[in-house]
Parts: C-alpha cells; sequence; structure tokens
C-alpha cells in the first residue's frame, strides 16, 4: 500500500525539502526498492548511515550546553537513553512516518510499519536527508523540536528496570519480577507481552519486539503508575 504524501510529511516535521528526492529515499525500505526493481533509487539506509552520525553531535552539543553538572560518564549515558530504539521509533510514530513509509507488500503484511527498527531508522534517514538538503541548522531544529525535549521521561525507559527496583526497595522491601504474558510472531517479527509485578502483584504490562524491550516497557509504565499515585 503506497501511502507517500510528501505535503503531509513535510508539515508534520516542519521543514520543506528543496531536493524532495531526498525525502522520498529517506521514507524507502530496501524492501520496497527490491520489490519494485527501481533502478538508480536507493532505499534510506545510508541516509540513515549520515543521519545516526549527526544524531550524535547534535544531542551531545545540546546536552554538553544544557546539563553543565553531569560529569561525561553521565552524559554518555543520558545521550544513550534519548536515542534509544524506543525513543526514536515513538518520536518517529508521533510523526506518523509509519503511515508514509513505502514497503514491500511482504514487510506491510508482517507488520513493518509499527515496526520500532524501522521506525527507529526513518527518525535517523529524514535527519540525514534534512542535513544533505538544508545543513545543520534546519536538521538540529529538527532534533530539537521533536526529540530534545520532555528529556527526563524519555531517560527513564533506558533504564526503567534499574529505577523500578531503586523505587520499590529504597525502604528495603519490595521484590520485582517479570513474566510473559504472550509470545507471538514469526522469528524475524516476535512480539513479547510481559507483566511486572511487585511483591507478586501485577503492576503494569508492557509490549516489545524481544523479551528485554517488553520488560523494559512494563518497567516504564510501572514507574510512571508509582508516581502518579506519590
Amino acid at each position: 500500500m503506497l501511502n507517500y504524501n510528501e505535503k503531509a510529511i513535510e508539515q508534520n516535521i516542519q521543514y520543506v525539502f528543496n531536493d524532495k528526492s531526498l525525502l522520498k529515499q529517506a521514507l524507502s525500505h530496501s524492501s520496497f526498492i527490491n520489490e519494485m526493481k527501481k533502478t538508480g533509487m536507493e532505499s534510506y539506509e545510508r541516509l540513515e548511515f549520515l543521519g545516526d552520525a549527526v544524531l550524535e553531535l547534535i544531542t551531545s552539543e545540546f546536552l554538553f550546553e544544557n546539563y553543565k553538572e553531569l560529569t561525561e560518564g553521565q552524559l554518555t549515558k543520558l545521550r544513550a537513553s534519548i536515542v534509544c530504539e524506543f525513543t526514536l521509533s515513538a518520536v518517529s510514530e508521533m510523526l506518523q512516518f509509519g503511515e508514509y513509509v513505502l514497503l514491500s507488500k511482504g514487510e506491510e503484511l508482517t507488520g513493518g510499519r509499527h515496526r520500532s527498527s524501522i521506525l527507529c531508522d526513518l527518525f535517523e534517514s529524514v535527519l540525514g536527508a534534512i542535513y544533505l538538503d538544508g545543513g545543520m541548522e534546519p536538521a538540529r531544529t529538527y532534533v530539537k523540536t521533536f526529540l530534545l525535549t520532555d528529556i527526563e521521561n524519555k531517560s527513564l525507559f533506558y533504564d526503567a528496570k534499574t529505577t523500578l527496583q531503586e523505587m520499590v526497595q529504597k525502604d528495603g522491601k519490595g521484590v520485582v519480577t517479570y513474566e510473559i504474558l504472550e509470545e507471538s510472531g514469526p522469528d524475524h517479527n516476535k512480539k513479547f507481552v510481559t507483566q511486572v509485578l511487585v511483591d507478586d502483584v501485577p503492576l503494569a504490562k508492557g509490549e516489545g519486539s524481544s523479551k528485554k524491550n517488553a520488560q523494559q516497557m512494563a518497567a516504564y509504565k510501572a514507574i510512571l503508575k508509582l508516581r502518579d499515585n506519590q
């Protein structure tokens, strides 16, 4: 299904491309290129490579300037939490990249539009395209506008399991355990649903493409729930 909509994408990302072909490449999955046998057209993979490097620079610069109290090790950890797959895929989902990405029929049928790994790639490929099209300033604006906001909540996910453990054991009590409720899908597109329990009481559920991601998501939701109840 070809849902590619140039104007809608540009409106969502608040940037208008001079070279429209860069935007289309940024939203073209390799499966689509292979299926359509598009000669001379590339997938987003090279743009993703470039975008990854640009993202690291912009994020590092932002944290260096705004978190002067943090050590090098703390800055590294915070950066990793911001640019992790969960965070980037969540932003891409918000920007509706999954609706507009060009996929093969097979990739479409196996849930590619909602796969976190693809959504994560798309954030970086679009960033790479913006950088090539307009330079560092619009690239920096894109990252600051859509990623470098609400950092406290975004960083929670990266160490969610550790943070939850610390929250429930701060008074020396509380046992955190995880159990898999559901495992489905083919090997290349697994889905796990995990439940986190505190002292054998179910607290939250999480879904992910791996057991680890599902546990992190469950822990993240549990943290938010505990904070709301404080």
